[in-house]
């Protein structure tokens, strides 16, 4: 194997205040990723690089550092397969994270870090109001006007939800809230946290609803811990903007832009960005809900709604320094989501001017655009076909491995399948049985086949195949599934968990509310500033 070039903690930590593009990613898995990482560093687990990579890091000629636990195999295997691929700049980080913190610098634990602790900021910085749930259940008691809107995608909303409240995702906050209630009916924005709760009612208030607006403090996580109960499965959601209240949001986003320095492109400016993608990084965001991205969308964006674009910024957008153009149908997303990103130090963030209605460019249907890698290089792997597969289970002719994530697996897996890491087959099958051809499952199938190499590798001289369609296709033709953590070839470190994932919510969540709230103490020893602007228009 080639050797890496290596870069010490101190070259990377100016390298990422130097102004230039860079990438900064950990190869390690999500899970153990969210137990200790350096702040700027982009979760980008080996197992998952090829669907991955291309959607964070799309120009190859990016500066890219990667990093793991301690420097060692897993990073150097990272920047030989990243340079396969036609990566031009790959280096990693000397020590890794051992090194990062050897060096004196601050670690942080959790996920989506630089968004969660921005939140924070925010609330500091500006003062964002917030009311506990005993407030918010006097009021109610009390008779008063008061609407909760829950600033989550609405998957999450229907999973669990206060009682009598509205799913109103992020970017949409402003979109829809003119008008919404009347003027004397107080607004309390939800999440399951903090984050969103607080950049919600933060970004009404900048947008200067009429109505008073406060944070929900600590979410459905807080209302939990009092001792009130979730509702679950609601599918109320806030209605599409009167064209009054759309007049209204329209030009209280021009003025949140003017106020954070929000720049409006024309089509002719994105295509010379687009022509000058080689060269300086460029990403194409519509922050619309997802069936409006679906129905239409200009050719080559990514959906990436506006509320979720802040709270998980490093989860769109890998290359630090890059361009950002954020597209919707109005405005009003875009510019509310780019005065966002703009006080995250996303200093090229704009919008494009007239969005879809932008003239001569291009729109297509559907899901957004794929960006696997290295798949033309797979060897061949043969299917196994579910019934096929029945059969020799119950003859006891086949190892099955889930490669689904740890708490899909959890859900529910093919009675008897092993659950395995892709990134350390090696260990993960030194623990199967020694006897029986090699299965490999994902959910759809398709994860399964890019990991199929990995596992011939790690087997060699043994038979493997995939099973067609997937766990899905299992499920789709009636054959039971099982639950909990049954066969365990690799630690179920692969995704971080939530405080809702855990048997003892309560315990977590505590945990994590007080995980939030002191990331601001690791800012101020890290020397982490966002970029300041007047509290006040």
């Amino acid at each position: 194997m080639k050797k890496s070039r290596r870069v010490p903690a101190s070259r990377l930590r100016s390298m990422l205040s130097d102004g230039q593009e860079i990438a900064f990613l950990d190869v390690r898995e999500e899970g153990v990723f969210s137990r200790g990482h350096a702040f700027w560093a982009v979760p980008a687990p080996f197992s998952h690089l090829e669907r991955r990579l291309g959607l964070l890091v799309p120009r190859l000629g990016t500066r890219i550092v990667l990093t793991d636990g301690d420097g060692g195999e897993l990073a150097r295997r990272a920047v030989e397969r990243i340079s396969a691929w036609g990566y031009e700049d790959v280096s990693m980080l000397e020590g890794g994270l051992q090194g990062w913190r050897a060096a004196g610098f601050e670690v942080f634990s959790g996920v989506h870090v630089p968004s969660k602790a921005f939140g924070e900021v925010i609330e500091h910085r500006d003062g964002t109001p917030s009311i506990d749930p005993a407030e918010l259940l006097a009021w109610r008691a009390e008779g008063r006007p008061v609407v909760v809107l829950d600033s989550r995608p609405f998957d999450e909303f229907h999973r669990f939800s206060l009682p009598g409240g509205i799913d109103c995702p992020g970017a949409e906050l402003v979109h829809r809230a003119f008008g919404l209630v009347d003027e004397a009916t107080t607004i309390v924005v939800n999440c399951a946290g903090r984050t969103r709760s607080i950049i919600g009612a933060q970004s009404l208030i900048n947008a200067g609803v009429p109505n008073r607006v406060v944070a929900l403090r600590n979410g459905t996580g807080g209302w939990h811990l009092a001792g009130e109960t979730l509702a679950h499965g609601s599918r109320a959601v806030a209605p599409p903007p009167t064209p009054e209240g759309l007049a209204q949001a329209i030009e209280a986003s021009r003025r949140v832009a003017e106020r954070f320095g929000v720049r409006e492109i024309d089509a002719e400016r994105l295509r010379a960005l687009q022509r000058e993608a080689d060269r300086r990084t460029l990403y194409l965001f519509d922050v619309r809900t997802p069936e409006e991205y679906e129905a239409g969308h200009l050719s080559g964006s990514r959906h990436a709604p506006g509320g979720q674009l802040v709270q998980s910024t490093d989860f769109y957008a890998g290359t630090r320094g890059a361009r950002i153009v954020l597209v919707d149908d109005n405005g009003v997303r875009a510019r509310m989501t780019a005065s966002w990103l703009r006080q995250m130090g996303w200093e090229e963030a704009c919008v494009l001017g007239g969005g879809l209605r932008a003239a001569g460019l291009a729109l297509e249907k559907g899901p957004g655009p794929a960006a696997t890698l290295g798949g033309d290089g797979l060897p061949a792997c043969e299917s196994v076909s579910v019934g096929e597969l029945q059969r020799l289970v119950d003859a006891g002719a086949a190892v099955v491995l889930d490669l689904a994530s740890s708490l899909r697996y959890r859900v529910g897996h093919i009675p008897g399948a092993w659950f395995a890491v892709r990134a350390r087959f090696g260990e993960a099958f030194a623990k199967l049985p020694p006897q029986g051809e090699l299965v490999l499952a994902s959910d759809d199938g398709d994860f399964a086949r890019l990991a199929a190499a990995d596992a011939i590798a790690a087997a060699p001289g043994r038979k493997l195949r995939v099973l067609a369609g997937g766990t899905r296709a299992w499920a789709a033709a009636g054959l039971p599934l099982a639950t909990g953590f049954e066969r365990l070839a690799s630690e179920p470190d692969d995704v971080w968990y939530s405080p809702y994932d855990h048997d003892e919510l309560g315990k977590a969540m505590t945990e994590y509310l007080s995980w939030e709230v002191g990331l601001v103490g690791q800012l101020e020893r890290e020397g982490i500033v966002f970029p300041d602007f007047p509290v006040r228009p």
